[in-house]
């Protein structure tokens, strides 16, 4: 037996976020059936006009309400390390630790074969620019330790000692164990990582 329209509907719709299943995502629909009209609306209303306010900062690619965002508006932060993550949570995750005081690149994923995601889909050639024009000392390669992130890793290493020998390289070390998420890691465990970084 179905459920009416309106909820295998949404259902669908649920089932599509990463990590909702069918039955999370049923939960989900019931769950929001419990809720007043005016709070559905609310949530509706968040949901349409996401993207109305954001935009895509032009220096470090994170998704913020004007460009260039807070981070690199801040003249107090240190513009000679430049720290590399994949994507704008990343960045946030390093944030929360306040261990950091440089400039962040966000890569937009990381490369990745299976899914046809190439250096070319990156912002790499834009990192390589910056690193020439902002006379990067380090760079941190704060990338999660799956697969796709020491693959990653690996090419900005060799593309970096090609074209910039005096840049430090780094990365993230003490506390990420390999196949870890770096969005969902704790803050003592990301102020560690940051603190004991390796030189590569």
């Amino acid at each position: 037996m179905k459920y009416p329209h309106a909820i295998e509907s949404l259902i669908s719709q649920f089932s599509q976020l990463p990590t909702v299943g069918p039955k999370t995502a049923e939960r989900y629909v019931f769950y929001l059936l419990t809720k007043k009209p005016e709070e559905l609306a609310y949530l509706g209303n968040s949901i349409s006009t996401l993207k109305n306010n954001l935009s895509v900062c032009k220096n470090c690619f994170t998704i913020s309400e004007e460009s260039p965002c807070k981070i690199c508006s801040d003249k107090s932060r240190n513009s000679d390390i430049l720290c590399i993550v994949s994507r704008p949570q990343d960045m946030h995750s390093i944030e929360s630790t306040k261990e950091f005081n440089g400039l962040y690149h966000i890569l937009g994923g990381t490369i990745n074969t299976i899914e046809g995601i190439g250096p070319e889909q990156l912002t790499i050639k834009q990192l390589v620019n910056k690193i020439k024009k902002q006379d990067i000392k380090e760079v941190v390669l704060a990338l999660s330790p799956t697969l796709e992130g020491e693959t990653t890793s690996m090419y900005i290493t060799k593309l970096i000692k090609e074209f910039f020998e005096k840049v430090l390289i780094t990365r993230l070390a003490k506390g990420l164990p390999m196949g870890a998420d770096l969005e969902y890691a704790d803050e003592i465990t990301l102020s560690n990582a940051l603190k004991y970084r390796n030189k590569l």
